[in-house]
């Protein structure tokens, strides 16, 4: 993204001395006028605008253009912003699923709930992958994300994963990463048409397989 390019070139809004409020007051106006701007984002990603200008962005949040330059730096800055807001909503989404139980109901249950976080996030996903190509911080954001999941899949299925060597083990975790990833979601939701539980059966089906096989 090219951030302080993408925005409109306007100054930065100013106030005469007798305008400003009292510090708290102020603070939170701009804490609420941050926050709004960082959800126009969020929602126009998620109505599928990649790419939204900083005059579309202040449009749906109600301010003006200067606003945008007021409080943030940049539009890496606004992304990142949005990105980490973002991920404060879906947290609730994001419980540990148990290591407990049979191979087939971990599968289903670790697949049934990144499924439903890619349906939730959407649009919104694929915005901040597109970005992260030219923003070290969203891109920080996305390798932490991947490293939590690899952490996770090592966690629900440690069972399965312990006789193996270092390097089966290795490459084992490395495929049921790329079936439980947003890609993976995509091509089956949105390419072959499949609804949410046909998406989920799918990839449980082919994580248990692979376990099965490594085992074997």
């Amino acid at each position: 993204m090219n951030s302080r390019e993408a925005l409109d070139d306007a100054p930065l809004e100013t106030h005469a001395p007798g305008d400003q409020a009292p510090l708290d007051g102020r603070a939170a106006r701009a804490a609420k006028t941050r926050d709004a701007i960082a959800d126009a984002l969020l929602d126009l990603l998620a109505d599928g605008q990649m790419r939204p200008t900083a005059k579309e962005i202040a449009d749906r949040a109600g301010v003006s253009v200067r606003s945008v330059y007021v409080h943030f730096d940049d539009l890496e800055d606004l992304y990142c912003v949005a990105a980490t807001r973002y991920l404060r909503r879906i947290a609730p989404m994001l419980a540990p699923v148990s290591a407990e139980g049979a191979v087939e109901e971990r599968a289903y249950s670790l697949v049934r709930q990144r499924a439903r976080l890619y349906a939730q996030s959407g649009a919104i996903g694929r915005a901040t992958r597109l970005h992260a190509e030219s923003s070290p911080t969203l891109e920080r954001i996305l390798r932490d994300g991947r490293n939590h999941s690899r952490a996770d899949l090592e966690r629900v299925f440690a069972r399965e994963l312990e006789p193996l060597t270092d390097t089966e083990r290795h490459r084992l975790v490395a495929l049921l990463d790329v079936l439980c990833g947003p890609e993976t979601w995509e091509t089956l939701h949105l390419h072959h048409e499949l609804g949410l539980d046909s998406s989920t059966r799918c990839v449980a089906e082919a994580i248990v397989l692979h376990l099965n096989e490594a085992g074997s």
